[in-house]
């Protein structure tokens, strides 16, 4: 190739390098134009449509119209917002290719021999038309990257620092307010809370955890556990409680591998906390959390926290008394100052597990902790505060003597599996996966325990013994918040603004999908052959698991924050006022009671055998006759 050939070829190169990057540019710029001058999410026709269901509440054809154009307008959001970030990246390949193109050519001019003579006043205007055009294709270029920067992320914005100081505030009067922004799905729900019942159990004062010694003996003792907790000696796991023994309990966030299944008879199906029916107790609960409880055996676990402390409290499931707190304190690695959360996740979002011979317990700071059945503290460990928006929420499950913990974040995924004696990793497995607020559960699928997480992009199985990935399929986006369905093989994932899809993970395959009702945080659940969804905007929708056909759909025209629960027979499902809906499990719809908790509620029922046990904005619960 001749040096003239090369000019030739960098010169018309650089020439549509250019024409696409300015292109690229001014599209930039009129979406950013446009994003700004009409956002979708905020549309008059919605608000109109709103303004017209207060004068006909009860118009469910108005209803179904109004969530099927929020539906679209935020859909054609999250398109924007790709379309935004691909011509970004476009963007900035062009002015890549534009610049090598530029080099090679300004590389071979060099090399041409002396041009003719020119006079001077021409060769400085030539010089000065160069570097305008190249000051103005650099100005809209720079616009264009700024713009694109400028409409990322919109929707997830809040003001940090404001709901810090909101939060301490509240904290330091002794009450929590919660502050969402009130958008069309919000105005269907037409909520009324319920005032919160105040009476407290008394409860003999629980000795804490890190309290000082008092004695040399326990001074001596203390010395030696911190230096065994700093370097723990190897053990061999613990074994594995049965099956049947965690048939048997309630060990872990919906129960029983995860599974939202509870296999205990007799559960109640009437109450009145106001009223003081089938209510056999009720305790204060010392710090706020948004866990749900565990249960092993006579005792009942539940966590708390703020900025001063993380506490994991232990209650006699029979009587309601506080058996003891343990506090998480002195770890190593541990930050000086919580996480910033959001006041709907809070410090002590993720539910406990058990084993029945230890309880643990994950916070927002990043710090794992372990406790024996008595209270006595035997590990802990922090790792690393999440990178996460809203604070972790992800809760953990035990099985064959491992802790297993989704730890999914904004500087990538993880999950991780701890010794549950000794809190030590028995591996650690990087994921293709984004952050995520959903919790493992464990399925058996070809006579082998997984472990299947769901997050952005992936929903995922990995082998319960090595953490290697078995399969995983592509199906998810946005921020995902509820926790995968598994039954007869099948497991489900939905979230809010994605889609419903039914995968065989024997061959990675979408049996089927939908993307009508969907869920925001509530987890779907799967039983004898039924799928059950709940959204956040109030509707509770039943398909067949193995076709997707909707057998019904109920709209309860409030937020549904807490997973169903399915239980000797029956479907439950608390929403976040507090009140229990109770339906038959069938192809049809068929509810049979409405309980009042008497205080908010957004956690899911833990069960035992005649009794149901629920964690309140200010109290536990125990409900039975």
């Amino acid at each position: 190739m001749t040096n003239n050939d090369k000019i030739r070829i960098s010169q018309n190169v650089a020439l549509i390098a250019g024409i696409f990057c300015a292109a690229v540019a001014i599209l930039l710029l009129l979406n950013f134009w446009q994003v700004s001058k009409s956002d979708p999410i905020e549309s008059k026709a919605l608000e109109a449509l709103v303004e017209r269901l207060k004068d006909e509440p009860n118009n469910e054809e108005l209803k179904a119209e109004i969530r099927n154009f929020d539906l679209l307008a935020r859909k054609a959001y999250f398109n924007s917002q790709w379309q935004v970030k691909t011509g970004a990246y476009m963007l900035l390949f062009g002015a890549i290719v534009l610049a090598f193109a530029l080099r090679v050519y300004y590389s071979a001019k060099s090399k041409i021999g002396e041009p003719d003579e020119k006079l001077e006043n021409e060769i400085a205007s030539r010089i000065l038309a160069q570097k305008g055009i190249i000051i103005v294709g650099l100005v809209v270029m720079a616009t264009a990257v700024v713009a694109s920067f400028a409409t990322v992320n919109h929707l997830n914005y809040y003001d940090k620092e404001l709901v810090v100081e909101n939060e301490t505030a509240t904290q330091e009067e002794g009450i929590e307010v919660i502050e969402v922004a009130e958008t069309p799905q919000a105005a269907l729900e037409n909520n009324e809370t319920a005032e919160n019942e105040t009476a407290e159990v008394q409860t003999e004062d629980p000795i804490e955890e890190g309290t000082e010694p008092e004695t040399v003996e326990e001074k001596a003792e203390q010395k030696v556990a911190e230096k065994e907790e700093v370097k723990p000696q190897p053990q061999q796991p613990a074994s594995a409680a049965g099956i049947e023994a965690i048939k048997a309990n309630h060990p872990s966030f919906r129960g029983p591998l995860g599974q939202g299944i509870s296999y205990r008879k007799n559960i109640p199906t009437e109450w009145d906390a106001a009223a003081g029916t089938n209510i056999l107790w009720k305790s204060a609960i010392p710090k706020h959390g948004y866990n749900s409880p565990v249960i092993w055996g006579d005792k009942i676990f539940i966590a708390g926290a703020d900025n001063a402390a993380r506490e994991v409290y232990c209650y006699d499931r029979n009587t309601g008394k506080l058996l003891w707190t343990g506090v998480a304190n002195n770890i190593s690695g541990s930050p000086a100052t919580m996480p910033k959360v959001t006041p709907d996740t809070g410090l002590s979002a993720p539910t406990l597990a058990t084993d029945g011979k230890a309880v643990y317990a994950i916070f927002a700071s990043g710090d794992v902790i372990a406790f024996d059945m008595n209270g006595k503290r035997l590990w802990a460990k922090n790792l690393g505060v999440p990178n996460n928006h809203y604070g972790h929420s992800s809760s953990l499950i035990t099985w064959a003597g491992k802790l297993y913990i989704q730890y999914d974040t904004n500087s990538g995924g993880r999950l991780l599996a701890l010794n549950t004696e000794t809190g030590e990793n028995v591996w650690d497995k990087q994921r293709d996966a984004k952050i995520s607020w959903a919790s493992p559960v464990l399925a058996q699928i070809d006579g082998k325990y997984q472990v299947v997480l769901t997050a952005d992009p992936i929903v995922a199985g990995y082998d319960a013994e090595s953490g290697d990935e078995l399969w995983q399929v592509e199906c998810m986006m946005g921020e995902v918040g509820p926790s995968v369905a598994y039954s007869d093989g099948i497991v489900f994932a939905a979230n809010e603004y994605a889609r419903l899809v039914a995968i065989d993970p024997k061959t990675s395959a979408v049996s089927w999908q939908d993307d009508y009702y969907l869920p925001e945080a509530s987890s779907p659940v799967a039983y004898n052959g039924l799928l059950i969804v709940c959204t956040s905007y109030g509707v509770i929708a039943c398909y067949d698991a193995k076709s997707g056909e909707m057998y019904w759909e109920e709209d309860v025209g409030t937020t549904l924050y807490s997973s169903p629960m399915v239980a000797d027979g029956k479907l439950f499902i608390m929403d976040n006022d507090g009140l229990m809906r109770i339906y038959e499990f069938g192809k049809e719809v068929k509810l049979l009671a409405e309980n009042e908790l008497g205080e908010t509620a957004g956690t899911t029922p833990a069960f035992a055998d005649g009794r149901i046990y629920i964690r309140g904005e200010q109290n536990l619960y125990c409900i039975g006759k």
